[in-house]
């Protein structure tokens, strides 16, 4: 079986930067919807069509096309006195833009300086060419009720 539309494939893979270093790597297997869904990039995406259980794929991606690039105006400097009490460099704090409080920031503490921390709401790899490289380890064609199950789940998440 190749991977086409409509089928559920699970990847294992790990994501370097373009000098081979390693920045991610999952212990669990990624378990995708293939066919445009937007669960995964889609260069990734095209890159695994037509695989076939066992093979492998590398996709390299420019920081546009992957994580964004760096947006300088998500680094934000809050009073301690408006966080929470057990606040620490490298804590994760959901936050809201201004405009639309239906889209969620996640800023992380990059410096706590006195009684005020600095908070970074650019994803880690934000900036950073990728290279993702994986090999494919299972296939299987989704039937309609894992299709609407796992479309479902995504839109509530």
């Amino acid at each position: 079986m190749t991977i086409t539309k409509d089928c559920i494939v699970t990847l294992d893979y790990h994501i370097n930067d373009t000098e081979g270093n390693l920045l991610h790597e999952e212990e669990e297997s990624l378990v995708y919807l293939h066919g445009n869904y937007g669960h995964i990039f889609p260069t990734v995406e095209q890159a695994l069509e037509g695989k076939k259980i066992g093979e492998s794929f590398t996709v390299t991606l420019s920081a546009d096309k992957a994580f964004g690039n760096y947006d300088p105006s998500l680094v934000v400097t809050e009073a301690l006195s408006e966080l929470p009490t057990e606040v620490s460099v490298g804590m994760e704090l959901d936050g809201y833009f201004d405009e639309d409080t239906d889209d969620v920031v996640i800023y992380t503490v990059t410096e706590i300086d006195g009684d005020h921390a600095t908070l970074d709401g650019n994803h880690p790899l934000a900036g950073m060419d990728l290279v993702f490289e994986g090999t494919v380890l299972d296939i299987h064609e989704a039937t309609k009720q894992e299709i609407e199950e796992i479309l479902a789940f995504n839109k509530d998440h």
